[in-house]
């Protein structure tokens, strides 16, 4: 798949696309049932999550999770997550 992506110049689509589907995996089941990724654009992950605490709880481990996800996909691909 990656090698169709790339001869067709979206290798960055696929990559984004890969840290939207590794989102449940990096982050559990516990933060992934209270939490959809949205989109993923420039380096940013756009993340709803369904309460104010959670959305709290998720701003304080925000770095971790990014270095999680970057480590999972195997490059730095996102510098920063909103949580909506």
């Amino acid at each position: 798949m990656h090698d169709i992506c790339h001869d067709l110049g979206m290798d960055e689509a696929y990559e984004q696309h890969r840290a939207i589907k590794a989102w449940p995996e990096v982050v559990g089941e516990s933060i992934a049932r209270v939490s959809k990724v949205r989109h993923c654009k420039d380096g940013v992950l756009y993340v709803r999550i369904s309460s104010p605490s959670w959305r709290n709880e998720l701003h304080f481990q925000k770095r971790s999770v990014i270095d999680k996800l970057n480590k999972f996909i195997g490059k730095e691909l996102v510098r920063d997550i909103v949580f909506q």
